[in-house]
Parts: structure tokens; C-alpha cells; sequence
């Protein structure tokens, strides 16, 4: 068993308890109540800034990593990344694996920050895209690795219904056929590899080629330094996901602006 296996096995638990103390017409009446979120992928194809825009994460610890921030603050991270160039902003809000909270979501969401927020986590249930809408999210994340090609294309569906943008994460060429099929226009490319967790740029580069051009294409992971975000600006990449590079900096405001090009 993978870790995302691992992690998809404990995240119905999960969800299953969060139904039971939160009933799913509740989460619908509060989603539905809260105001349209701000356009993310508008956010990210901006053509007066400099690409590829960055989506900064707030990350507190990771299972390949362990704890990255022994004084973990996610508002005044948010804050910080809002301030100093971040084009948008993901939150982790998967806790057992990542140290991360719905709350985060939810507070940072009151900030007032005009930044788009994405809910990180490990999506497979339509209560989990209310739970991010009602939370303040402009976008979610699906990962197809743990996902059927049936379950992709009505979460899809369903996030779009509730005004969501569909991060769809891949990490190969076949997840991205099936992406594309399933209709995904704003599509992630993880670097690392699930099973032995290495990371390359290269799989973002090499899956470049194939993505259609009505895609947005992030990528994910492994991006620590401005000559990686010159190899993925010449390969004509939209968007960067970056936590860990960013959170363990000892200037984060610096990083930020450092790999958003907002020097």
C-alpha cells in the first residue's frame, strides 16, 4: 500500500465522521449562503504578470518531510504570501497526514486577502466540495491517482456546479489522457513519484508536450530555486504550486517574492 493509498483508506473515515457531526444538508445551506468565491484561474492566466504565477501553499509537515515549521502561524503565512506576490493561495486541510485544518481554510478565507484560495486535501466525496465552498475556497483539488474515471468526471461537474475550479493533479501521461478526457482545463502536474517519493521537474516537462493549449498547467513539487522557475517559464507553464521551499525559508516574505518574480 502507497502512502495515497494510505491516506485515501483513512480519509473515508474521516469523511464518514464529519457526515455524521455535520449532516450534508447543513454544509449544502452554508455553502450555497457564502459568497461567490474569487476567479482562480483568472488569477493564475493574469497576462500583465510574469509566469508562471504562484500558487503558494500553507504547509505545516508532510509524511516524506516530517514537521517543516516548529512555529507554524497559516494566517500570518497567508498574509505574507498575499503581500509579497503570491498570485494565489493553497491551503492543506488534510490533518492526519499533514498537520493541516478546514479552520485554516476558514480563517484565512476572513482575512480579506483578495487572493484566491485553494483547498488541499484528498477529495472524493460531494460533501467535501461543500465543506470547501462554504469554507471560502475558489478551487479544490482532485487527484485522479485515486479517482475512477466516473467518479472524476462528476466531481468535476460538481465542483464547476458550485462555482469551484478543479485543480485535476497527474503524474503521468496516462492520468493525464484521462484527465483530458474526463474534460479537466486547469490540470496539475505532480513531480514527485507516490511510491518512491522523487521528485523531478522533468515529469512536468516531458508531459508539457501533450497538454492541449486550453489548459492551464501547474506544476507541482520540486520547485525550490529561480532557475526552476526559468526552466518552467520557458516551457510555457502557467502556474507553480510551492510549499515546502517556501514555509522553511528564513525569509518567507523574500522567497515568495523571489519566486514570483516580484522582485
Amino acid at each position: 500500500m502507497n502512502i495515497l493509498e494510505k491516506i485515501f483508506a483513512h480519509k473515508k473515515e474521516e469523511v464518514a465522521a464529519a457526515k455524521a457531526a455535520r449532516p450534508l444538508k447543513l454544509v449544502e445551506r452554508e455553502a450555497l449562503n457564502t459568497p461567490i468565491p474569487a476567479n482562480f484561474i483568472a488569477a493564475l492566466r493574469n497576462p500583465s504578470k510574469p509566469v508562471p504565477r504562484l500558487i503558494a501553499e500553507v504547509k505545516h509537515r508532510s509524511p516524506s518531510k516530517g514537521l517543516l515549521s516548529k512555529d507554524f502561524d497559516p494566517l500570518r503565512l497567508a498574509q505574507t504570501y498575499a503581500e509579497n506576490g503570491a498570485a494565489a493561495i493553497s491551503v492543506l486541510t488534510d490533518e492526519h497526514f499533514f498537520g493541516g485544518s478546514l479552520d485554516y481554510l476558514r480563517q484565512i478565507a476572513t482575512l480579506g486577502l483578495d487572493t484566491p484560495l485553494l483547498r488541499k486535501d484528498f477529495i472524493f466525496d460531494e460533501y467535501q466540495l461543500l465543506e470547501a465552498r462554504a469554507s471560502g475556497a475558489s478551487a479544490t483539488l482532485l487527484i485522479v491517482a485515486m479517482l475512477d474515471d466516473l467518479a472524476l468526471k462528476d466531481l468535476l461537474r460538481f465542483a464547476r456546479d458550485l462555482g469551484l475550479a478543479p485543480l485535476v493533479e497527474i503524474h503521468s501521461r496516462l492520468e493525464l489522457d484521462r484527465a483530458i478526457a474526463a474534460d479537466a482545463t486547469l490540470i496539475g502536474i505532480n513531480n514527485r513519484d507516490l511510491k518512491t517519493f522523487n521528485v523531478s521537474l522533468e515529469t512536468t516537462l516531458e508531459l508539457r508536450q501533450h497538454v492541449p493549449d486550453n489548459v492551464t498547467l501547474v506544476a507541482e513539487s520540486g520547485i525550490h530555486t529561480q532557475a526552476d522557475v526559468a526552466r518552467l517559464a520557458e516551457a510555457g507553464i502557467h502556474a507553480m504550486l510551492v510549499g515546502e521551499s517556501i514555509v522553511v525559508a528564513d525569509d518567507v516574505g523574500m522567497k515568495v517574492r523571489e519566486l514570483a518574480n516580484a522582485e
